[in-house]
């Protein structure tokens, strides 16, 4: 299966209380629908009241609160979530009132409430109803109990001290007020802000709500019957030792039960909200995409229940034997060429580093066919990550991209029969970011190529679907860039990545067919810096006939709400520095029409049977 460079690096983890809920006999599947509705411990919040503090997780998975907006004249706070038909209604009513009144410091909020719902797919939820405001994660509840949200569909507002002023629904549903007309309906929230903005009390301050109960954490296997030798350790060999072993990029190895003990706080609270495994794309795509990283519901809740449940080991006769893993230090096996930096790079010890461009030192005699490339850092703790082109001449400007490599990340692997082709003539060179880490370093990083066997039939190719004369405006929490590119000619999709900076928000890629057809192939609903992850097609399975256009809309969040936002107060335009931005849908593909049928020299990775270059040999040219 082909495999392309992209993937994962940096961790952001905050140990806090996993899961709520009352234990359950056996591992039971997590459901929505088989959960109670929660009730306040005390009583509701009363109006005029202050809020009570309480965090909320953002796309991100970090903890913030309200203070994170800064000073605002008003907040809206609405409670969401992904089924209940409520929310489908409520949210283009929000959208509308925040346009009107974000310009008079009125900030809106929309805080999913249902245990089932992950991150991604309440961010997804926003990039379709395509809201600028916050969607944001209540995972244990607090915020509706501090507000006395017990419904979903509930809306409340806060004055700029952040007490209570109205809870209710957006409006007043049709037939609840004598002499109100049938057609139109009270703008209960609408006048609630208003009166705040005016420094008055709402003339409705609560207000009925028609939507979903909010349900009680979920119920989760009982922690007296899940150990680690029965339960667990098979999951983590299945689902996380890949990277959580040593000499690789997760922060901690899970090889063994005392890793696992050890860690075991950390492990709950990330498997709770399904930052891990690491995938960020949307299961909408679910049936299409064939390299997913998740667990199961039922996975999750076993995980959890051990984690919560005093991690007990069990008996250790009954884990499984341990998974083996190869030494070797190239995930491609032993390369039939390596080139590696002539020079080691002086990585200094604090400060930011700049992009490098380092040319290796090879110049290709001949055109050459490889069927898997690999970047190995030489100095994995201050490779952030590293891109990989070849290039003619000295200049990268024309410089084609080959690969990517991020910690945790897959080399670039093809199916038999296909091949990339590094042109005669042509050099590599690799543009490096690097990282400090306290104290000076050093690094000299290698390429691997192994290459084609065999005949080859396909050059693996891909476009890139950018653009790179956005501005994205001071403060702008969601602004949009699009992009195109069409096919000439019917082609074969072999997958996609994404690649933005520290401003990148979300990116989805959307497939334009001839007949008229829209066809949505990857939403990238929370994209992360750290986690630029490839995802991929069935082998020969995803066809695009000529005419076909692939259309990339990514947003930007310039905002001070982002906390990795560099400076919410520059206008931002493309560039190769973090500081900058980019926006990259890079497109993977074979062509249709072509037909190779090379023989490569597995020694040498050249086609033997190519008449044409030995000619151009004979030539001298």
């Amino acid at each position: 299966m082909y495999r392309f460079g992209g993937s994962a690096w940096l961790w952001t983890v905050v140990v806090i209380s996993a899961l709520g809920g009352p234990p359950a006999s056996g591992v039971e599947k997590e459901n929505a629908s088989s959960a109670s509705p929660s009730a306040p411990a005390s009583a509701p919040l009363a109006l005029g009241e202050a809020v009570p503090s309480f965090t909320f997780k953002d796309i991100r998975y970090l903890a913030r609160t309200l203070d994170d907006f800064g000073a605002k004249q008003a907040y809206v706070l609405a409670f969401t979530s992904l089924d209940c038909p409520q929310v489908k209604r409520l949210l283009p009513k929000l959208k509308a009132l925040d346009e009107a009144y974000r310009g008079r410091g009125v900030q809106f909020l929309a805080i999913n409430v249902a245990p089932a719902d992950s991150v991604v797919e309440m961010a997804y939820q926003a990039v379709k109803a395509d809201c600028e405001f916050p969607f944001v994660k209540d995972f244990d509840g607090a915020a509706a109990r501090a507000v006395g949200a017990d419904r979903v569909g509930t809306v409340v507002v806060l004055d700029a001290d952040q007490k209570l002023r109205y809870r209710g629904g957006v409006d007043l549903p049709t037939g609840q007020e004598a002499g109100q007309s049938a057609a139109v309906p009270r703008e209960t929230l609408r006048e609630a802000i208003e009166a705040v903005l005016e420094g008055k009390d709402a003339p409705l301050a609560e207000a009925p709500v028609d939507g979903c109960l909010i349900p009680a954490p979920l119920a989760v296997a009982s922690p007296d019957r899940v150990t680690y030798s029965e339960h667990v350790a098979a999951l983590f060999q299945q689902h996380c030792q890949e990277c959580h072993r040593p000499g690789n990029t997760a922060p901690f190895a899970l090889l063994s039960y005392a890793d696992a003990q050890a860690n075991a706080e950390m492990i709950a609270e990330v498997v709770h909200e399904q930052r891990m495994p690491p995938c960020y794309a949307s299961r909408e795509q679910e049936g299409q995409i064939v390299n997913r990283r998740e667990l199961t519901a039922v996975e999750r809740a076993t995980i959890i229940a051990w984690a919560r449940g005093g991690a007990p080991e069990g008996d250790p006769a009954k884990a499984p034997a341990p998974r083996a893993f190869s030494t070797d230090k190239w995930q491609i096996g032993e390369p039939d060429m390596v080139i590696t930096m002539s020079k080691a790079a002086e990585i200094p010890a604090q400060g930011y580093v700049k992009y490098r461009y380092e040319f290796l030192p090879h110049l290709f005699q001949h055109d050459t066919w490889v069927q898997k490339i690999e970047i190995l850092p030489g100095n994995p703790e201050v490779v952030h990550h590293a891109n990989l082109a070849s290039v003619h001449g000295v200049s990268v400007k024309d410089a084609e991209f080959i690969t990517g490599f991020v910690p945790g990340g897959d080399p670039m692997v093809m199916d038999p029969g296909q091949g990339f082709c590094i042109k005669r003539g042509s050099a590599l060179v690799l543009q490096i970011h690097y990282v400090t880490t306290g104290k000076p370093a050093t690094d000299q990083t290698s390429v691997g190529l192994v290459f084609c066997r065999g005949k080859i039939d396909k050059e693996i190719k891909h476009f890139q679907v950018n653009d790179k004369k956005f501005v994205i405006p001071p403060g702008a929490p969601h602004h949009r860039v699009v992009a195109e590119q069409t096919f000439t000619h019917p082609a074969t999709g072999i997958g996609m990545f994404s690649h933005m900076h520290l401003r990148g928000k979300d990116m989805t890629f959307f497939a334009r067919y001839p007949d008229g057809t829209v066809e949505t192939l990857l939403a990238v609903p929370n994209y992360s810096f750290d986690w630029q992850m490839s995802y991929r097609w069935d082998a020969g399975k995803k066809k695009f006939p000529a005419g076909t256009k692939i259309e990339c809309v990514a947003h930007f969040d310039n905002s001070p709400f982002n906390p990795y936002n560099p400076d919410p107060t520059q206008s931002v335009r493309n560039g190769q520095q973090t500081f900058q931005e980019m926006m990259y849908g890079f497109f993977f593909f074979t062509d249709d029409t072509q037909h190779l049928d090379l023989e490569i020299d597995p020694a040498t990775g050249r086609a033997l049977s190519n008449a044409a270059e030995a000619e151009k040999e004979s030539s001298g040219t």
